[in-house]
């Protein structure tokens, strides 16, 4: 990484105030540093209505977001990451948790799974401060003792921390690892042997962290996932989904849980439970939503990331793609009333050259979304998210290209 100055989102100054201090205090010599951490950190946590807690973000143009949905930190954790990553029945699994923040996700994982099978696990967070915080919270299940005993290790033997308190040791069949770093050099040091089950991909939102979320990222992660791996995240946002497609992974929907659902990626479309919806897949591949964030050199702030997405929206709009405007897309070969939403819909439609929602080219770039051919090609059924997603991007282009 070449921008120095480049800082990613982290939990709020306050709370990271109280964690400094910690530090501080610990590395003086303070038995009582830690005792007094959690008292005053009692202040900064958000409960949630499992009973577990999370923490608010720093704030980004007057507004935060807390790290974890308030309908509760530790069962997101369950039913948007372990659940869904199809880790039964293995003896030996790899785990890769991004953004591990205060270990919930691992926590979980290792809770799930038991005892009886090996369980290697990388995690990845940038904020020292952060996992510090996990030092200072009440176990919310046994599994987490495990997390808050490695981390403990590795910052004592980083020199971050001076006293140890977690008398208790890792398990022998598992072993975490800790990277502290930007995830984009964290990850890309990873060594190219390694690959994954599954990869816990769990940064703040898009338009807060979009530089975890870029066509670049998604394709190191790519390199990085068995044959049957996951990739789970708990955003469904357009740009996502796109990146992920580019980068030839199958994509479906994640579990639902207090936001909307997540999302699910794999190289094999057996692992892909449910595929995306019809006006999502036509969002990402016929409008300007579906512009995916680019990182070409992994050195781009999330300001200028979202601005040169901005930009490439503005010269694809109604020149490439449909306008994302109420949704034109979706409205392709359906019958609308008469009144303001129709007349914008056709209005969009006419600036790519097409006339009407029920057109014949209209009916041939979406066509692939449906089981029989409706655009009287004879055209081929495409069973997946990915494979329509590809045809009708293709279509557009083609239609366009030869009006």
């Amino acid at each position: 990484m070449r921008n120095h100055e480049y800082k990613a989102l982290t939990i709020a100054r306050d709370t990271l105030e109280v964690v400094e201090n910690f530090l501080k205090e610990e590395d003086g010599g303070n038995e009582s540093a830690r005792q007094n951490a959690k008292h005053a950190l009692k202040n900064h946590l958000v409960e949630t209505e499992d009973g577990s807690y999370t923490l608010k973000s720093a704030s980004l143009d007057g507004k935060s977001e807390t790290m974890h949905t308030h309908h509760g930190a530790l069962s997101e954790a369950m039913e948007k990451f372990v659940k869904p990553a199809h880790l039964e029945g293995k003896n030996e699994i790899y785990i890769l948790d991004i953004c591990s923040g205060l270990g919930y996700n691992t926590a979980s994982c290792i809770e799930c799974l038991g005892d009886e099978v090996n369980i290697k696990i990388d995690m990845v967070e940038i904020s020292l401060e952060t996992l510090a915080l996990t030092l200072l919270l009440e176990a919310p299940l046994e599994s987490y003792r495990i997390i808050q005993k490695s981390v403990e290790d590795k910052l004592y033997g980083d020199g971050n921390i001076k006293c140890r308190h977690f008398e208790e040791e890792v398990p022998e069949n598992i072993r975490i690892d800790i990277h502290i770093d930007d995830a984009r050099v964290a990850v890309g040091n990873l060594a190219d042997d390694k690959t994954y089950d599954a990869i816990f991909l769990d940064p703040f939102s898009p338009l807060k962290s979009p530089e975890l979320y870029t066509v670049e990222f998604f394709r190191l992660l790519k390199s990085l996932l068995k044959p049957d791996g996951i990739i789970l995240t708990y955003t469904s946002a357009a740009p996502v989904r796109a990146a992920m497609v580019e980068n030839g992974l199958h994509v479906g929907e994640g579990p639902s849980f207090g936001r909307s659902g997540g999302t699910v990626a794999s190289l094999n479309p057996e692992m892909i439970n449910k595929q995306l919806s019809s006006d999502d897949e036509r969002m990402i591949a016929l409008s300007d939503a579906g512009i995916p964030f680019k990182d070409p050199d992994f050195d781009c702030s999330s300001i200028d990331i979202l601005n040169h997405r901005d930009e490439e929206r503005k010269l694809a709009r109604s020149k490439t793609k449909f306008s994302s405007t109420v949704k034109t897309p979706i409205y392709l070969d359906k019958d609308l009333e008469d009144g303001r939403l129709k007349r914008r819909v056709l209005n969009n439609l006419k600036k790519l050259g097409f006339n009407d929602l029920k057109s014949n080219e209209a009916k041939y770039i979406i066509c692939p979304q449906y089981t029989d051919c409706i655009c009287g090609k004879d055209c081929e059924n495409f069973k997946s998210s990915r494979e329509r997603i590809y045809e009708m991007t293709n279509r557009l282009s083609l239609i366009l290209k030869n009006p």
